[in-house]
């Protein structure tokens, strides 16, 4: 069994600002993802608040983070965290679907997944018409008409890039007003080819064998419904936590959300937790990167004093 010093689970920004941190402070460590590194940066178009850039594509800044951590001497490990526990000597052992690892601090960085609607149809027609990403997706619907669903700052900046390669994008939201950031807002509104439903609830995602053809929707003012035809939907209503593996550790709250403090730290002793898996009130990439240099900088103070 191999071990490590610090063990970071996830890499996206957050995870690689830790496992940065911690390597420049001369520690072993090893950053463990399923996926390509860089989270849900790779699934994002433009960056026009990351400070530095005045616009930069989620991809390449997923890759400028990568190149610093490999400089540093971090181990990316390529594999799916299956069981994370914790022996009476502290140290954490995880167990992945290759093979099994062990730290004297981990640092949890797994991030946030989607939330569905739950509506029927929205299982059906995945992938067949329903989106959770715009850059992935967008330009299967070149000169077609789209809707995008939610207010907040992803529905926004996804629906006004699915604009540059659509002919329509009406956005869909269940209020009367957007949560995105004003200067998202300014833009969409300003944008010929964004068209607002407002007070509005999908209630059912219909199609035909191949494809989504629309959405039932009722208003919520006044209760009627009616078929609203789309060639495609993409959906933004939030997200979920990634933390179903760290229930058993008692580090979470009701709905998933793991609990730390300002240090980052859990209820566990050396195990830490960042970014978007971790309970707080703005999820962005900066503050992504603040928490994970926070973490690696606390997780090398930890491995210092253990014994």
């Amino acid at each position: 069994m191999e071990t490590y010093d610090v063990l970071v689970i996830g890499a996206g920004p957050g995870g690689m600002t830790a496992a940065l941190y911690a390597a420049r402070a001369n520690l072993k460590v090893g950053m463990i993802d399923r996926g390509i590194y860089g989270g849900q940066m790779n699934n994002t178009d433009d960056i026009e608040n990351y400070p530095g850039f005045t616009s930069i594509k989620g991809p390449d800044l997923s890759e400028k983070m990568y190149q610093s951590t490999v400089k540093a001497g971090v181990n990316f490990i390529c594999g799916d965290v299956q069981e994370v526990t914790v022996d009476s000597n502290q140290w954490k052992h995880i167990k992945t679907d290759s093979e099994e690892l062990a730290a004297k601090s981990v640092i949890i960085a797994t991030g946030s997944t989607n939330k569905k609607l739950g509506v029927p149809g929205e299982e059906e027609f995945s992938g067949k018409g329903v989106s959770y990403c715009a850059v992935c997706d967008g330009a299967f619907f070149k000169g077609k008409q789209v809707t995008a669903i939610g207010g907040g700052d992803s529905a926004i900046s996804e629906g006004l890039y699915l604009a540059n390669v659509t002919n329509k994008v009406n956005v869909v939201h269940h209020r009367d007003t957007l949560r995105a950031q004003q200067v998202l807002q300014d833009r969409a509104f300003e944008n010929p080819k964004m068209n607002f439903t407002w007070n509005t609830i999908v209630e059912k995602i219909i199609g035909d064998e191949n494809h989504v053809t629309g959405i039932e929707v009722v208003d919520t003012k006044t209760n009627e419904k009616k078929v609203i035809n789309t060639d495609g939907i993409f959906i933004y209503i939030g997200n979920l936590p990634n933390s179903q593996l760290f229930k058993r550790l008692n580090i979470t709250d009701s709905a998933g959300w793991i609990l730390t403090n300002d240090d980052m730290e859990t209820n566990i002793p050396g195990v830490f937790a960042i970014g978007d898996v971790r309970k707080k009130r703005l999820r962005q990439i900066t503050t992504a990167v603040g928490d994970g240099g926070i973490a690696g900088q606390n997780a090398y103070e930890y491995v210092e004093n253990f014994n």
